[in-house]
């Protein structure tokens, strides 16, 4: 969607979203300041009014990593370019950074773009009760095994009985995600926990399972909102 409909109003929008505790909704200006804010997202950044959201930018509003990685997405999607399922760190209730997927459009008026409008879902835990679970967790057992090396979807497909289309299907009903976006997730949590080392960048990137270094660096940044050298310094310098 890149308009909203002449008939859809901006405010009853936003209340509707109110409901969905695991769902942050907003509407930016194309100066990326928010105008509307659902009351999720103005929980989750430690404030009681919308009004306290309300034009300001995330750069403002969120710790330094993540208002800069969220001004950055703003600025692309303000030029033009959507954002989908984007697989990122945001901030949980208790404020601690959880995993979510984002998207992001661009909002156009008369053929010229005036904000972007967003929303973020939080990943939820595996549905173990899916018929399908079983069959599945020899995948998952697989990749959390071998996410350092060069895993292909296709031998995973093989692993669970299934066409790689239906694969990709059952596991997006029980994880969620797609199996490479679990794959990715499994690498940026991995390349987390080993940046807080002493290992360099270049190999901790080869140990989680990326083919370069630049790769490595693109990919993190897109999921953390930082480079792992600079997330590596600002967990040193948070005392680890």
């Amino acid at each position: 969607m890149e308009t909203l409909p002449a008939h859809v109003d901006a405010d009853q929008l936003q209340k509707l979203l109110d409901t969905l505790p695991d769902t942050v909704f907003f509407l930016k200006d194309a100066r990326g300041r928010y105008t509307h804010a659902n009351l999720t997202l103005v929980r989750r950044l430690g404030l009681s009014r919308r009004e306290d959201v309300v034009g300001r930018t995330p750069a403002e509003l969120f710790p330094q990593r993540l208002g800069d990685a969220y001004a950055s997405q703003d600025r692309r999607v303000l030029a033009g370019h959507a954002i989908s399922s984007q697989l990122e760190i945001h901030l949980f209730p208790n404020r601690a950074p959880g995993w979510c997927l984002t998207h992001k459009t661009p909002l156009r008026r008369d053929d010229g773009i005036v904000g972007l409008i967003g929303i973020s879902h939080d990943l939820q835990q595996p549905d173990g009760r899916h018929p399908g679970f079983a069959r599945l967790r020899r995948v998952l057992d697989h990749m959390e095994t071998h996410y350092g090396e060069g895993v292909r979807m296709q031998a995973l497909a093989k692993l669970a009985g299934l066409s790689l289309s239906q694969l990709e299907r059952q596991f997006h009903r029980v994880f969620h995600l797609t199996p490479q976006q679990w794959l990715t997730r499994l690498r940026i949590e991995a390349a987390m926990e080993h940046l807080r080392g002493g290992d360099s960048v270049a190999a901790i990137g080869q140990a989680c399972g990326f083919s370069d270094q630049s790769a490595f660096s693109r990919q993190f940044k897109a999921s953390v909102g930082t480079t792992p050298r600079d997330y590596r310094r600002l967990v040193a310098g948070a005392g680890g």
